[in-house]
């Protein structure tokens, strides 16, 4: 669901307390029912989340220059935050998330307070966000005069009490098993490799850090970093998996957003969290990379590939036999290659650089496509390596809410898909299957509604988002009433706050600027299509 989810999937697994306490006084007096001590744990929770951010606001953040090889300049500046491991155990355990802040280049005056931000995931550290300001970004220069822009690093992702669940060195290792299977057999070892994967997440992470790693609970942080940051109302900008924390922020702390825009949404229903994301994302997939193949065609003179759809599927699927039969520079097999060519369907300003290598491929240089989609050794080091990311992207998913246990069910439905959506299902199962057999105790989805004191939420999404499809910008576009959704028709690159649509972008600034929104929802051309 992810801005990275392209490393995520880079290394895909195709190679992933209930306190009852019935007293007896008098007599037998009844045990409380599930849904009783459910709402007791929520309660001790949701005072937990309060005692922290009080604890905050008087802390506040020690801001230093940030450490050398975190990777940002000055004057960006760095620091951490402490929250609870468990919200129910507000002076228990804590640990400490990073954070990061460059100031608003504006006037004093002009000054709104921070802006927060995630890039989804889960598992994606927004620590890069005030490079934006640095990099002096054209799109968020007129928001960058009222803002601070304020990143952070998500319990357990990077810098952030960071969990793993196989050694890095293992994970980016090449070539990895052809995901889509042959045989049972193919399927027993995909299986085999997916528990194996999860019991590692137990083993080199713990139970208590697992049981933890929940959107409810990063929201309940985002709230903590609200008040360490001295703002008494939050303003936010979520992409892909942000969104979800964004509407579930929404739904817990109402009362404390000033302003929030999602972009690229994740579907918040309860019944698409999160199995039938990732089916309904293996759909979405197919139509964006038919998109690509398509535009790929329409520019054969630039990448000799066919000048049909169906003549680039042919290369796709010669390529794909290929390097099945024999691993491209010993490195390259089917995994790889849908990790590399995935990045097409996710974000349009990769469609140059994959038809570049994929045409040079067929002109005769092979080492393009092996520079391109081989294993990043350089990326097992540190805590921001593609393991780690990949780590929290199951972690969250498989612990915020139950999965199919029954292999048969995903035997069933991945076969059934597999049919008319092949480029993506198989590699998807495969990542989320640890869910299956996950170690701890799955929760329930919190229901994302409008509560008293939500304020207008900007929605913004393209209709061709592969990752995120556009059903699920309007199912929170209902959930929460007075939003408003602004639609890029015919357009399909997953984050669009980003690129430069003025119909977008105009929309994006008034509304943080002055809080003026629409009268009614606005459907936009797309932004300009790439050029060789």
């Amino acid at each position: 669901m992810r801005d990275i989810r392209r490393n995520k999937r880079a290394a895909a697994l195709g190679s992933a307390g209930v306190l009852a306490a019935a007293t007896l006084i008098a007599g037998a007096v009844a045990a409380p029912s599930a849904s009783a001590t459910a709402r007791h744990g929520q309660d001790r929770e949701a005072r937990g989340a309060a005692i922290a951010a009080e604890r905050a606001a008087k802390a506040g953040i020690d801001w230093q220059d940030c450490p050398a090889d975190w990777g940002f300049e000055k004057p960006i500046q760095c620091g951490y935050v402490s929250v609870p491991l468990d919200y129910a155990k507000p002076y228990g355990k804590q640990i400490k998330l990073a954070v990061d802040h460059i100031g608003n280049t504006g006037t004093k005056e002009e000054r709104q307070g921070a802006l927060v931000y995630n890039p989804g995931g889960p598992g994606a550290s927004g620590m890069r966000f005030p490079r934006r300001v640095t990099t002096k970004n054209a799109v968020w220069a007129n928001v960058a005069k009222a803002y601070d822009f304020v990143g952070f690093d998500p319990r357990g992702v990077g810098h952030s009490a960071p969990i793993s669940c196989i050694d890095p060195q293992e994970f980016v290792k090449a070539p990895k098993a052809d995901p889509v299977p042959d045989s049972e057999a193919d399927k027993l070892a995909q299986r085999k490799l997916a528990r194996e994967y999860a019991d590692g997440c137990a083993e080199r992470s713990g139970k208590a850090m697992l049981s933890q790693m929940t959107t409810p609970n990063t929201v309940r942080d985002l709230d903590v970093i609200r008040a360490a940051l001295g703002e008494k109302q939050l303003n936010y900008l979520g992409v892909s998996y942000g969104t979800y924390i964004g509407a579930v922020y929404g739904t817990m702390f109402p009362g404390h957003l000033r302003r929030m825009i999602v972009d690229s949404v994740v579907n918040p229903s309860r019944e698409k969290i999160w199995y039938q994301a990732n089916l309904d994302q293996d759909v979405a997939f197919e139509g964006r990379w038919k998109d690509w193949e398509d535009w790929v065609a329409a520019n054969d003179a630039a990448f000799h590939l066919g000048t049909t759809r169906d003549a680039v599927q042919a290369k796709w699927l010669e390529l794909r036999a290929t390097a099945k039969k024999s691993p491209i520079g010993g490195v390259v097999g089917p995994a790889e290659l849908i990790s590399f060519f995935q990045s097409a369907p996710y974000y349009d300003s990769s469609w140059v650089p994959v038809a570049t290598v994929f045409g040079k491929y067929f002109a005769g240089d092979t080492q393009a496509l092996v520079a391109a989609a081989g294993p990043d050794l350089s990326n097992t080091a540190g805590n921001i390596s593609s393991e780690n990311g990949n780590a929290v992207y199951t972690a969250v998913e498989c612990t915020d809410a139950k999965w199919p246990t029954s292999w048969k069910k995903w035997d069933t439905d991945n076969t059934e898909l597999n049919k008319n959506y092949p480029f993506m299902t198989w590699a998807n199962a495969w990542m989320n299957l640890p869910c299956a057999t996950w170690p701890v105790k799955q929760q329930k989805p919190v229901n994302v509604k409008t509560h008293k004191g939500l304020p207008q939420v900007l929605i913004v999404q393209s209709t061709r988002d592969a990752a995120t499809p556009y059903d699920g910008a309007v199912e929170l576009h209902n959930r929460f009433k007075g939003s408003r959704l602004i639609t890029e028709k015919d357009a399909g690159s997953h984050g669009v706050t980003g690129l430069v649509n003025p119909c977008i972008n105009q929309r994006v600034d008034d509304y943080l600027l002055s809080g003026k929104l629409d009268a009614a929802d606005v459907t936009c051309t797309p932004h300009a299509t790439p050029k060789p």
